[in-house]
């Protein structure tokens, strides 16, 4: 393993983290605002409900996607994008 695919997953690690802390944040603002969030079931139901909800009731609010929406997406493309550069880079 060398330097350049440590520093690649530790990004990757971040960004899961980031991802995960902005779906919590989601989910407690879904909450706030009265609808019925399922937080045993969070990691299924965050990319096929509660995100959309999430984009749909702050662009009623504001007229654009939340912050929340942003962090969200950019985290988890990110995690994957440097994750699988990282184990690219493992395996030379």
């Amino acid at each position: 393993m060398n330097t350049l695919s440590i520093i690649f997953l530790s990004i990757a690690i971040v960004s899961v983290i980031c991802g995960v802390v902005s779906a919590v944040l989601i989910a407690a603002t879904l909450q706030k605002r009265g609808i019925k969030v399922n937080w045993i079931w969070l990691r299924l139901l965050i990319l096929s409900k509660y995100l959309d909800q999430y984009r749909d009731v702050t662009r009623q609010e504001t007229g654009r996607p939340g912050p929340l929406f942003y962090s969200y997406i950019i985290a988890m493309n990110l995690a994957l994008l440097t994750g699988i550069a990282g184990f690219i880079f493992w395996s030379k």
